[in-house]
């Protein structure tokens, strides 16, 4: 397991006979290269302890080859994670103490959400997202690994998974920051496994519209000429499935911050959700595949027959399957469709906007009624331009 430094820690490292630097979540002692660094040793003293990583990348302050990013491998000594912090406090009153700590909480979640979303800004598709015709640039998997020090997209992904060690920090920036292949990205690797993992947009409708007309013709049948009651429960059906849409995608597929610091629990969170952050245009992992569909599907059928009566709860059942199958089409569609104008338009840039702006809000993908009820609204900030 590589060593975790603190960036107190790296910041006493600032002199010619100590000189350590923060490149992508990573330490690195370069004292040694100080002298042969081809800019000269000020350039890096300039930078000595601080984190050098959107200066390497920023080809008009100081292009690098790749071969200046496999040097700098060779002086990494570990990893950083700005979230270790060790503070002695003494104070009055419980009270004193509850507030102060409170504040520092809130301070450091603000910083933290502000450099995360720096990193989104980095890229060129924080700033096209909103156009018409968005099309996100191909990602060269060699140079992204040598820069990175993520996952190696020209291999199968989910096995890296048990050959590497990460910061919980460290995932959740390069997990969030989207990547692009021309092809499907290889995922297990097995050719058994490796199918199921694929999964074509329409087989969801295919899959579960019979489902959803059966349990209303169930509810129908049971409701003695009272269609008016199916109705009414179809529709709460949909209501029902609009706020599970929400929750599901805040508080189950963007669980970040109460993710355990743990590889395998990086590795569900990548299986689950994450890999759509990472490869967001990835055309066969786009909806969600039966099985785990029917896996999430299930519990919540016994649910609605525990809270509703038959009639209800066959109805209900229906529509919130109906609203699946919306959910799971529109997400598809705005992805990739040059999309209807009226609200759907406004809800691809929403969603877009959420893949490279902030991935912190905006979880409504059908509409942004409960982002505006938990005041989880995506504020664009600056105008993007948009082709007509």
């Amino acid at each position: 397991m590589a060593k975790v430094y603190t960036s107190s820690q790296v910041a006493s490292h600032t002199t010619a006979d100590s000189c350590w630097i923060i490149y992508n979540r990573k330490v690195y002692d370069v004292t040694e290269f100080i002298m042969d660094h081809p800019g000269g040793d000020d350039l890096i003293l300039d930078y000595a302890g601080k984190d050098v990583t959107a200066v390497m990348k920023d080809v008009l302050e100081h292009e690098h080859s790749e071969s200046a990013y496999e040097i700098l491998d060779d002086y990494c000594i570990g990893t950083f994670d700005d979230t270790i912090t060790a503070t002695t406090t003494t104070t009055t009153t419980t009270t004193t103490s509850s507030t102060v700590l409170s504040s520092a909480t809130e301070d450091k979640k603000q910083a933290l959400h502000r450099q995360r979303m720096q990193l989104l800004e980095q890229e060129e598709e924080s700033k096209t997202y909103g156009m018409a015709n968005f099309a996100p640039k191909e990602t060269d998997a060699a140079t992204d690994m040598k820069t990175s020090q993520f996952l190696d997209l020209r291999k199968a992904l989910i096995p890296q998974f048990f050959t590497t060690s990460f910061t919980k920090e460290f995932y959740l920036e390069q997990v969030h920051k989207p990547r692009y292949l021309p092809t499907p990205a290889i995922f297990f690797g097995h050719p058994l496994l490796e199918p199921l993992s694929k999964t074509v947009w329409y087989v969801v409708p295919l899959l579960w519209l019979p489902f959803a007309a059966y349990q209303f013709s169930k509810s129908l049948a049971l409701s003695g000429g009272a269609n008016v009651l199916s109705g009414f429960s179809f529709g709460l059906g949909l209501l029902i499935w609009t706020l599970l849409e929400y929750l599901l995608h805040r508080f189950l597929f963007h669980v970040d911050d109460h993710l355990p610091d743990h590889q395998i629990a990086f590795l569900l969170h990548f299986t689950l959700h994450g890999f759509h952050h990472y490869l967001p245009m990835d055309k066969l992992r786009l909806v969600m595949p039966p099985t785990l569909g029917i896996a999430l599907a299930y519990p919540l059928i016994n649910l609605g027959h525990f809270l509703f009566p038959p009639v209800m709860a066959y109805a209900v059942i229906a529509g919130g399957v109906v609203g699946y199958v919306m959910y799971d089409c529109t997400h598809y569609y705005l992805h990739h469709a040059k999309v209807f104008k009226y609200h759907f338009k406004e809800m691809k840039k929403y969603h877009m906007a959420h893949h490279y702006k902030n991935y912190e809000d905006g979880y409504g993908i059908t509409s942004k009624l409960w982002d505006a009820v938990f005041g989880t609204v995506l504020n664009y900030g600056t105008p993007l331009t948009s082709s007509k």
